[in-house]
């Protein structure tokens, strides 16, 4: 409608995610075939995060004469870019954000309305560069329902990093802390449980040594510090810190919904059946080989261009693998700073499995007779995700990293592992028999 009745100037719509994004993206392209001749002339670009840095900036570059752009976007576009050229925008009025429940003691990735603030912030952007029209997708008495500012991040997040952090600098009464948003008393009594259970606090809630004292010390999540001081016992820090570094970067697979197939073709060669932990370090392992046989004859310069080559190839975004890492040789450097010894399993991935399980032991989901997946901590149903590599295979037990909401809750960062493990890893947590 906005193509074809209103004046030139290019659209910004704003959606929740690579998925919405790229079946607007199609359906735009549909729609086109449908107008007259002289009207088809609108170009539909992406833009979210897990794009490639190349096909990024295409948004940035003006439309051909006599085209208009419309921009698919997520959040992104909401203040951390101004996308020149843009005169309109349509709002969805949703937007997918981190969320954490501390009575099912889960995050979830859920789609939740935006707020006023955040619509108004979207309906900024038409009038960057002169007179601009925003068309939001809901009433206008739904927008004076809406909350007036997002809601700040730690009173919808995890907070046992917090809370380790303010234990390491003495401060032990968490509850009466003079917070300036302060969360929520639940919130607080789950992340003390959290470290508890982690190994961080002793039974009288004080920091625990050496245990707490290290978690802290690492700039991570308690539950990927506690990986990673267990993988010094394990024998296998090295590919604890290959899978922690993975683990803390955006999706680093990127494939368009029309090369989907192409893409898991592709990268079949990388697939663990033990699930998507062992998968990353085989993607992680291989870039490495690959550059280390070119490392003599290539200038740093030469490198990169041979990595982004390398992740083009076999479908994996580049930028989030330069990412993970740069977060690799950070936290090798703090854990040999701490004395720890990094050394790695070779190909015995027994122990590695068995390491995932006594840290993410909090992160057990068990098969059940309908093929479902019950998440032993909270009780919830769940699913796993379509992305996983066990998603075919349906193992007993698994252990994962992630938990998403939307029609349904999805499980992904997976690898299967004997229920067993989890009674020896946490046996006050968990029955021998579940």
């Amino acid at each position: 409608m906005i193509h074809s009745e209103e004046e030139e100037g290019d659209i910004l719509v704003f959606l929740t995610g690579q998925e919405e994004i790229e079946s607007v993206e199609r359906l735009v392209q549909e729609k086109l075939q449908h107008l007259p001749e002289d009207e088809r002339k609108l170009l539909p670009l992406a833009i979210f995060s897990a794009l490639p840095s190349e096909q990024q900036m295409r948004v940035f570059a003006p439309a051909p004469i006599g085209s208009r752009k419309v921009v698919l976007a997520t959040n992104i576009a909401e203040t951390s870019i101004t996308i020149p050229g843009i005169r309109y925008v349509v709002d969805s009025g949703v937007v997918k954000a981190r969320t954490y429940d501390p009575n099912k003691g889960m995050e979830m990735l859920d789609v939740v309305p935006v707020s006023k603030a955040q619509a108004i912030q979207r309906s900024g952007r038409a009038g960057r560069e002169g007179y601009g029209k925003s068309f939001h997708l809901y009433p206008e008495r739904d927008f004076w329902k809406l909350e007036d500012s997002t809601k700040p991040e730690i009173k919808r997040c995890n907070l046992s990093n917090v809370i380790l952090q303010l234990k390491a600098l003495g401060i032990d009464d968490i509850v009466g802390f003079d917070f300036i948003d302060k969360p929520s008393r639940s919130a607080i009594v789950k992340a003390l449980a959290e470290l508890h259970l982690l190994g961080a606090l002793t039974d009288d809630c004080k920091l625990a040594k050496p245990a707490g004292e290290q978690m802290a010390r690492l700039p991570l999540k308690p539950v990927y510090s506690r990986a990673l001081i267990l993988a010094n016992q394990f024998n296998c820090l090295e590919e604890m810190l290959i899978t922690v570094a993975m683990l803390s970067v955006e999706s680093i697979y990127y494939d368009r919904r029309e090369k989907r197939e192409e893409a898991r073709t592709s990268r079949n060669h990388f697939v663990s059946v033990e699930g998507d932990h062992l998968t990353y370090l085989s993607v992680y392992r291989e870039l490495d080989e690959f550059l280390e046989e070119r490392k003599a004859e290539n200038s740093e310069a030469k490198a990169e261009k041979n990595m982004r080559k390398w992740c083009k190839d076999n479908f994996v975004n580049s930028r989030s693998l330069k990412h993970a890492r740069d977060i690799y040789r950070q936290i090798r450097g703090n854990v040999e700073q701490m004395g720890f010894n990094v050394s790695s399993c070779g190909d015995d991935m027994l122990e590695y499995r068995k390491c995932l399980a006594a840290s993410f032991f909090l992160k057990a989901a068990q098969r059940q007779m309908d093929g479902t997946y019950r998440a032993l901590e909270s009780g919830e149903i769940v699913h796993i995700h379509p992305s996983s590599v066990l998603f075919r295979s349906k193992p007993e037990c698994v252990i994962f990293d992630e938990l998403m909401q939307t029609s349904q809750k999805y499980i992904n960062n997976l690898t299967r592992i004997d229920p067993l493990w989890l009674a020896e890893s946490a046996p006050h947590h968990y029955k021998t028999d579940e």
